[in-house]
């Protein structure tokens, strides 16, 4: 078990197909932290009013991360544009689960770092959501034959291998929509009197200075397998999760597995 002093995960996508809850369970069962920040997109609301989709291992995510605030760590959740239905709940907390619309942290070495989801800096989100929903329905495809791709990789011994973010880097527009995005965070960030950012929205983990400033991205649950942390000497790094280091999860889903389980949990929680 290795100690943070933060973890910050963010687009797990539970409720997708897409979703790596396997691997996301097995980086938990390694990793502990004093705060733990869900950076958005943590259950895919837009996926599950098209269709239900919930196996045991989605449903075991939501409980380890509850598990996790009952026993100390500080557990922050900031709704992202595919969760926004929690948007309803800042200021609450379910299941000593914090829901907070943004948040600071400071570094061991004193850096004040804007957590956000990043989606609200978003143009295409802002003016152009319908072809966000477009794009999210191709997204979906594309994940679909990565899924597969991978089980077959996983038979032969070798690791997690990423299609869509292979296409992604490939694709000009792609490249200078994320370079844009980048830009923009690091300036709202300055402009909140911080000295970085860390979001996640847009898939690609990463940790590099703009114009002086830290912008630091979590990366996703579904193509990178990421997460940042914070270490105890207060270095700041990106772990890729790409191998199950402990006994691998069937990601199967089970018709008799509902939301209601950790609904139940949640609420009850935020009403005692």
């Amino acid at each position: 078990m290795t100690h943070y002093r933060a973890i910050w995960i963010s687009d797990v996508h539970l409720g997708t197909s897409g979703c790596q809850a396997n691997y996301l369970l097995d980086f938990l069962k390694h990793n502990e932290a004093d705060t733990f920040y869900l950076v958005g997109d943590i259950i895919d609301g837009w996926r599950l009013k098209q269709s239900f989709y919930w196996p045991q291992t989605h449903n075991d995510v939501v409980q380890k991360l509850l598990r996790k605030a009952r026993k100390g760590s500080e557990v922050i959740y900031i709704p992202g544009n595919h969760d926004e239905a929690a948007r309803d709940y800042f200021g609450m907390s379910f299941g000593d689960i914090q829901v907070r619309e943004e948040v600071i942290h400071t570094t061991l070495d004193g850096r004040k770092l804007w957590v956000t989801h990043g989606d609200l800096f978003d143009g295409v989100m802002q003016y152009a959501k319908w072809l966000a929903y477009v794009g999210d329905s191709l997204y979906t495809f594309i994940l679909y034959i990565n899924r597969h791709f991978n089980r077959m990789r996983v038979k032969m011994g070798l690791q997690y291998w990423s299609l869509s973010q292979y296409l992604k880097h490939q694709v000009k527009n792609a490249v200078s929509y994320i370079a844009d995005f980048e830009h923009i965070m690091a300036r709202e960030a300055r402009l909140r009197n911080c000295d970085g950012v860390v979001c996640g929205h847009i898939h690609k983990a990463e940790i590099r200075e703009i114009d002086g400033l830290l912008y630091c991205n979590d990366g996703d649950w579904v193509e990178s397998l990421s997460a940042l942390v914070e270490t105890t000497e207060g270095e700041l790094k990106i772990i890729y999760w790409t191998h199950i280091k402990g006994d691998p999860v069937e990601d199967l889903v089970a018709p008799k597995i509902t939301l209601q389980p950790a609904v139940e949990v949640l609420m009850k929680e935020a009403t005692a």
